[in-house]
């Protein structure tokens, strides 16, 4: 790996780190224990490397190396956002083989799990194993959409504290207590924070969105090979939960978690138990 990893950081203190590919300047951050094949995390609509949950990723580079970056016209990173996901796609490997890496595990949240999908389909000596999280394949028999209303929160120009809670987490007590508890921990990190994505590369992400409804991985599904997990909450409205099934049905060494009282964020209000998870299905033979 052509990078120096930090021993001891975290993801509130870990240093950002720039690699230059195709003329783009990536922004990354590499810390954990050191593994053979590092876990790459590819990040949902809006999302920076600062949107992940430190208490999640902080339980997996326990174990593991871990790698969080920004693509292309997100956060850190220079350049424009691709207005298709196999052009988002196309950048996640170019800043994985940027790295040095031949082989890596692939966990895509949301957006990101589109993003997890194609990289793994189009270059699938790369991906050892895959982790798909809040997420779909596409648009298929039997999948669905999440509701207009949804998206009319999703897609405004800034999201509140309030909007996170009702797009990512169940409107119980407890689930939005979770929620909160999570929105404290993004926080801890105070130097060198990602900025917001700019209204333009959220445009571009919403296109790529619309183009996904006529062309996605739903058709390749079955062409995956490698061991993946499929997981979501039980009551997901941005990429309703039935879309999780679907995938982990037509994949065809997939296997389904569901977590009770949750939704889109069922990672973070599960934080500890879903890397616990993870780490079980990363380490498995």
């Amino acid at each position: 790996m052509n990078t120096v990893k930090q021993n001891g950081a975290t993801a509130e203190t870990v240093e950002t780190s720039y690699i230059e590919a195709d003329g783009i300047r990536f922004a990354y951050r590499i810390f954990g224990k050191t593994s053979d094949v590092p876990l790459v995390f590819t990040q949902r609509f809006r999302g920076t490397m600062d949107d992940w949950d430190p208490a999640f990723v902080n339980a997996l580079a326990k174990e593991r190396t871990v790698i969080l970056f920004d693509s292309a016209g997100v956060g850190l990173t220079s350049g424009e956002v691709a207005e298709t996901f196999f052009g988002t796609a196309k950048y996640a490997v170019t800043f994985i083989e940027a790295l040095g890496l031949k082989q890596v595990d692939l966990l895509g949240f949301s957006m990101g799990g589109y993003i997890a999908q194609l990289v793994t389909l189009d270059r699938p000596d790369l991906v050892r194993r895959l982790i798909l999280a809040g997420t779909g394949g596409g648009t298929g028999e039997g999948t669905q959409q999440g509701k207009p209303e949804v998206f009319q929160v999703a897609f405004k120009p800034v999201n509140e504290p309030e909007d996170f809670l009702y797009l990512f987490f169940e409107q119980t007590e407890t689930s939005r207590a979770a929620g909160l508890e999570y929105l404290e921990r993004l926080a801890g990190r105070k130097d060198n924070r990602a900025p917001l994505v700019r209204p333009e590369s959220v445009q571009a992400q919403i296109k790529g969105a619309m183009a996904w409804g006529t062309k996605s991985s739903f058709d390749q599904l079955g062409e995956i090979k490698q061991p993946v997990l499929v997981a979501n909450g039980d009551n997901d409205i941005m990429i309703p939960t039935i879309n999780s099934y679907i995938v982990s049905q037509r994949i065809p060494n997939a296997q389904l978690i569901i977590y009770p009282d949750s939704g889109h964020g069922f990672l973070f209000q599960y934080a500890d138990l879903f890397a616990e998870h993870v780490s079980m299905f990363l380490n498995r033979d």
